[in-house]
C-alpha cells in the first residue's frame, strides 16, 4: 500500500494511508487516517477521486491534526449474524 501525498493541505500531515477493495463493478477506497471514502472504475481513479476527497474534507473542516497511523493489520473473522 503506497502513501498518498497530499498537497498544500495541512503541514502537519504530507501523506495518508488507505485501503481499497472491490465492491460490484467499481473500486472503494477509504482513508485511514481521516473517515472519508471515494469510488472510481479503476483503483488509479479510486485513489485520485480519494485524495481530492481528502484534501476537500481537511480544507473545508479546517483539521490540522488528522490521525497518524504508524501500524496497519487487516484483520478477516467470522461473526454470528
Amino acid at each position: 500500500m503506497n502513501p498518498i501525498l497530499l498537497q498544500g493541505v495541512s503541514k502537519y500531515m504530507q501523506n495518508i494511508d488507505y485501503i481499497t477493495w472491490q465492491e460490484g463493478k467499481y473500486i472503494v477506497s477509504q482513508c485511514l487516517n481521516v473517515d472519508v471514502a471515494s469510488f472510481g472504475e479503476t483503483e488509479p481513479e479510486a485513489i485520485s477521486n480519494l485524495r481530492e476527497a481528502v484534501e476537500l474534507h481537511l480544507r473545508d473542516n479546517d483539521i490540522d491534526h488528522p490521525i497518524l497511523i504508524d501500524n496497519i493489520h487487516v484483520g478477516h473473522m467470522p461473526i454470528n449474524a
